[in-house]
Parts: structure tokens; sequence; C-alpha cells
């Protein structure tokens, strides 16, 4: 590998730390932005369905930033101008003001995940999709954790809105870094026609498979994490929001293992990843069942390295499914992966009064299982990459 190969992985890797950064960064402060605008929990956690109804809008109409413009340049500048509606969130004066900023974030964040998975999808092929891809996703991880991480901590011991300007500031240095470690790609061909034929190519079975793999993992994914922390806030556990912040430090287990799945799965269809990552998944939420913190802190761990080892897969087989359009493929497959996380913030709320956590996980389970259903149904081998055609493009 080298050092033009070894600056895209890690420029890659920042641009999902870039992407997942500001996304869940109020999944844990939702008790402190009730309080301090008035407003109940309920519509507290707006704040984070917002964001991911925007990216659901934005991410079909990506595809044509990502050939009509240097993917490079469209990756770093929206990186960087991420750390706009961060910044403009910590002055937010009336929740409508936060709820506007979290909807412009929400803007932003599919011009970063679609143009760097077309990217990867362009740069590499064969197995060297699913590497790539998942060193990208780990990157999510970290970004993730981060955001949830820094506002539940100084929201407890600074506040909320000095936690807005940290992730403001960290997200400009990542926008910087990006921008000077990312290879510019070989020029793409024209942009493709927006044709009934076209549409067809992204309406085909394979990648309605992929869209729904998506749709399932991010509701189980948001319903997990979001009820769990209503669930820990509550008695015996009583956590405050700093703990509740360091509960995502979870994350940081998936933050080694997707990568090294990753490249084990190299020569393997994506199909078997996803059912590692399922089994992964039901087991995780199996043992948050259990009345102790430790061992939900366990499940909660082995839920999450599910939910980024599926993304993996399920991003490397829509990019190596998706012929030329795989921006537009992406961008169909973000559109249900954020419609599947803004219904996981809201349907489990139904089960939540009556069977309070033990209906979600349930439920949970159930989308879980769904996930490994219809990717097994979908993604036929003969659908998937050889594995001898791990080659490189040659634009190291």
């Amino acid at each position: 590998m080298n050092s033009r190969q070894l600056c895209a992985r890690i420029a890659l890797f920042l641009c999902g730390c870039a992407a997942f950064l500001n996304l869940y960064a109020t999944q844990g402060i939702l008790n402190e932005l009730a309080r301090s605008f008035q407003v109940s929990i309920q519509q507290a956690g707006w704040s984070i369905t917002v964001t991911t109804l925007a990216v659901a809008a934005t991410a079909p109409f990506v595809s044509r930033l990502t050939t009509r413009f240097d993917q490079r340049q469209v990756i770093a500048l929206a990186a960087l101008l991420l750390a706009l509606p961060a910044a403009l969130a910590a002055c937010a004066t009336s929740f409508s003001q936060l709820l506007l900023w979290r909807l412009l974030a929400g803007v932003l964040i599919p011009v970063v995940f679609a143009t760097s998975v077309a990217y990867i999808g362009d740069r590499w092929r064969g197995g060297s999709v699913t590497e790539v891809t998942s060193l990208y996703v780990a990157g999510t991880v970290l970004g993730g954790f981060a955001g949830r991480f820094i506002t539940g901590l100084m929201t407890e011991y600074v506040g909320w809105r000095e936690a807005f300007v940290v992730l403001a500031g960290l997200g400009l240095l990542i926008g910087v870094a990006i921008h000077r470690l990312l290879p510019t790609n070989s020029p793409l061909c024209a942009p493709p026609a927006s044709s009934p034929s076209a549409l067809r190519e992204l309406c085909r079975w394979p990648l309605l498979a992929a869209y729904g793999v998506g749709f399932c993992v991010l509701f189980a994914q948001v319903a997990m994490f979001t009820y769990a922390g209503l669930y820990l806030s509550q008695a015996p556990f009583d956590l405050g929001s700093a703990a509740l912040g360091a509960l995502y430090s979870v994350f940081l287990v998936a933050l080694v293992v997707t990568p090294v799945a990753g490249r084990l799965s190299k020569s393997r269809p994506q199909a078997q990843l996803l059912l590692v990552a399922a089994l992964l998944g039901v087991c995780g939420s199996a043992l948050t069942l259990l009345p102790s913190l430790w061992l939900i802190v366990l499940g909660l761990a082995l839920s999450c390295t599910g939910v980024f080892l599926t993304q993996a897969a399920a991003n490397a087989f829509t990019t190596a499914t998706a012929g030329h359009n795989k921006a537009g493929a992406v961008g169909l497959y973000l559109t249900c992966y954020y419609l599947g996380g803004s219904l996981g913030a809201v349907v489990p709320g139904l089960l939540w009064n009556p069977w309070g956590w033990q209906g979600c996980v349930v439920l949970i389970v159930l989308f879980q299982l769904l996930s490994l259903l219809i990717g097994w149904a979908g993604w036929k081998p003969a659908k998937l990459q050889t594995p001898g055609a791990a080659t490189q493009r040659a634009n190291p």
C-alpha cells in the first residue's frame, strides 16, 4: 500500500466521523433540552427526528453532485459546512430554532455519506470495496460515539450549548484534514440519465433488498439506543447525562471489529457477514433484558457491532450491485435507511407505556431478524462480486 492509498483510507475514515459527529448528538441530552426549552421529552426527541428525516429527503438528490462535480471537493466542502449548524445550534434562542439548525445538518450529512460511499465504489473493485467500506463505517462508529459522548459529558459539567461549540470546532478540524488527505478520483462519465430504464436499474430486486436491510437496521439501532437511554435513566439505574454519554463507548467495540471483519470477508459474500451481524444483534438485545447494568452494556455493545457490520455489508453490496449509477443507488439506500431511523425513534414509543423496555426489545429483535430474511432472500451469490476481482483501479 503506497502513501496515496493510505491517505485515501485515513480520509475516508474521517469522512465517516464527519458524517455522524452531529447526527445523534442530542440523543443522550433529551432531558436537558426539554428543561432548557420547556418542552416534553417527546418533543425534544424531534431534535433527532428532523435530522434523520432531512437526511432521508436529501439523499436521493446527492447523486447529481457526485457526477457533476469533483467528489473530493464535494466531500470536503460538505464536511466543513457541517460545523455551521452545530455552531448555530449553540446559539439557538428557541426550540424551533434548534430544530431548524438540526434540519440543516440533516441536509448536509448525506452529501458526505453518499459521496464517500460512491467514491469508494468508483475507486476500488471486488472484495476491496467491502474492506474500505468497513473502514469508512468504522469512522461513522467513532463519529457517532464522539458526538454523543461530548454532548453528554459537557452538558452535565458545563452546558449543552458549549458542547455544540466543541462539536463545531472538531468538525472544522476534520473537514480540513479530509481536504488535505483525500486524493482526487479519476474523472467520471456524464451524469446518469433520469430515464425509466435508469430508475428500473435502481429498483432491481437485489438493490431493493439492500434498501430494506438498511431500513430495518437503523430502525433497530435508533430504537435500541433511544429507549435504552430512557430505560437506564430511570430507577434502579438512574444514570445521568454524563453516564449515558459514556454508555455510547460501546460503539468503540465496533470501531475495532468492523474493519477487521471487512478485511476477513473480502472473499466472502456479504450475506454471510449479514448472518453474523444478525446473530450478534439478537443476542445483544436479549442480554439487555437482564437486570444487570454490566450485562446491559455488553448487550448494547453486541447489538451496535451487529448494526455496523450490517451497514458495512449493505453499503458494499449496494455499490457493487448498482452498476454505473452508484451514487443514485446509495442515495435511495440512505433514504430508506434514515426513514427506518426516523420511525425507530417514534414507533417503539407506542410500546413504551404499556410494556416498557421489554416491549421495545421484542420489536427491535423482530426488525433484526427481518433484515436477515430480506438480505438472504435478495443478496444472491450470483449477484455478488467475485473474490478474484479484488483489484484496484489504476488511480492509487
